[in-house]
């Protein structure tokens, strides 16, 4: 099929928003892109729903139903008590496991309490193409402008989790009579679940920054995407009970002032930490075979560098063992993500939300399924090995590279993600000046295509 230029791209948006748009090899499966649906404003939640449609929020206070088939949409109900102001607003939402029985629907959003913002979770009812009687379930948290959280999921045994943002607060993370910057876990009604880490709390985790990704697995292992601050963005398997650390530690238990205060306070790393940020958001789990490829990994979305990123985990799902890059600025920033029970995808952009550049027809669902016709040659493995010696090292690092990432490109960031060394990867045997870098810790990047490869390296003298 055509391969279209960006330009025409942007012209088939814009006028043709059910046309498949392009296509992307991965490995060895041929990935078709289609808008669903234009003209949206910051989608900020999209769930398949058990009636075959997407169901979404919109941040500044619209619910509604999408037909990936037609493009109809459908308001289920405008909440005018939404407040929008940066990134706050119409923000989380869940829908009850038994839906046809129980048509609740669960939704997180910003309000205001006088001059100050607050969050509250509110239970809604679903009937006949319409959202009514509000139920308040939890109110009263802080709530700003940013580090809002409002993810939801709800596990087998019906918990519901509620991850919140320290609201710009760094000293709510670690306030166990705060619940800011905290994982909440609730029963359906709202009262607080027997088994919870502490008696009358909805408190399951604390330490965290802007959780913004939550997922749960078949397996029941429950995910947590993490916003950072310039450096250590974060992928976070979330155990009751656990300290994630923030702002006393970034990432990794790395540095002498974070070991110690891991080891004192039940700290749990994360899987994957990014640094400098990618600002991540919603995150979904791939267990179909529709594209293997993808079998058993995580799908996060970025923002900031606006790429659906592959976490491929190992059997067990406790660690990560490759990842990968895909649709690199194709659409802009991504916001969420959901998986159908075929195995098509769909991706939330969001370039209207205040910090993107929108583009005709924006924002938009994109789907990704995959094509009738698979004729395309697998695309190389590159491998995921970086030989990088030695580490720690003094004046110079030497690395060899693998074979696929030749004429990529090589970034040095420092601990606090601010790219001090860059040049191509132009053959197997590298070696990079590091003379007048500061001793520390740096992580080296080498980025090519839809491939990512980095390595944690340690400066000593």
């Amino acid at each position: 099929m055509k391969i279209f230029t960006p330009f025409l791209l942007l012209a088939l948006w814009a006028a043709l928003p059910m046309t498949v748009q392009s296509q992307i090899t991965i490995g060895s499966t041929q990935v078709d892109t289609q808008s669903v649906a234009t003209g949206l404003d910051t989608p900020w939640e999209i769930l398949w729903g058990p009636d075959d449609h997407i169901w979404m929020t919109e941040r500044y206070g619209r619910v509604s139903r999408l037909d990936p088939q037609t493009g109809e949409r459908q308001t289920l109900i405008d909440i005018d008590q939404v407040h929008e102001q940066g990134e706050s607003g119409l923000l989380g939402m869940a829908l009850h496991p038994d839906f046809q029985n129980t048509p609740y629907v669960y939704l997180v959003y910003n309000y205001l309490s006088g001059s100050s913002i607050r969050e509250r979770l509110v239970r809604y009812t679903y009937d006949q193409g319409s959202l009514s009687s509000p139920a308040v379930l939890l109110e009263g948290i802080d709530g700003s402008s940013i580090h809002n959280g409002a993810r939801l999921v709800i596990d087998s045994l019906d918990r519901l989790y509620f991850t919140t943002g320290d609201a710009g607060n760094t000293a709510y993370s670690q306030d166990l009579n705060s619940l800011n910057g905290k994982i909440l876990r609730m029963n359906l009604d709202g009262s607080i679940p027997e088994g919870n880490p502490f008696p009358d709390s909805y408190i399951y985790t604390w330490g965290h920054r802007n959780p913004q990704g939550l997922v749960i697995s078949p397996a029941g292992i429950i995910y947590s995407s993490e916003h950072g601050p310039a450096s250590d963005d974060e992928m976070n398997i979330i155990e009751k009970g656990r300290n994630y650390g923030w702002p006393d530690v970034m990432g990794y238990c790395d540095e002498a002032s974070e070991t110690t205060f891991c080891e004192d306070n039940n700290v749990k790393e994360p899987i994957a930490a990014w640094t400098p940020t990618l600002a991540v958001a919603g995150t979904g789990f791939y267990p179909h075979e529709a594209i293997p490829e993808w079998t058993n990994s995580l799908l996060m979305t970025t923002l900031k560098e606006s790429e659906l990123v592959q976490l491929k985990l190992s059997a067990d799902g406790k660690e990560v063992v490759e990842e990968q890059v895909w649709f690199d600025q194709w659409f802009g920033r991504l916001r969420d993500v959901a998986v159908a029970p075929d195995g098509r995808v769909f991706v939330a952009v969001s370039n209207r939300d205040g910090r993107g550049d929108p583009r005709p027809g924006d924002d938009r669902i994109v789907e990704f399924r995959p094509s009738e016709s698979t004729d395309n040659a697998p695309t190389p493995d590159e491998g995921n090995s970086l030989q990088v010696y030695p580490n720690p090292f003094t004046n110079a690092l030497r690395m060899e590279v693998p074979g696929g990432m030749t004429g990529g490109k090589l970034s040095l960031y420092d601990s606090k993600g601010r790219l001090v060394r860059r040049q191509l990867a132009n053959s197997s045997a590298i070696m990079l000046n590091t003379r007048n870098l500061s001793p520390g810790i740096y992580l080296l990047v080498i980025q090519r295509d839809n491939k990512r490869i980095s390595r944690k390296v340690v400066l000593s003298r």
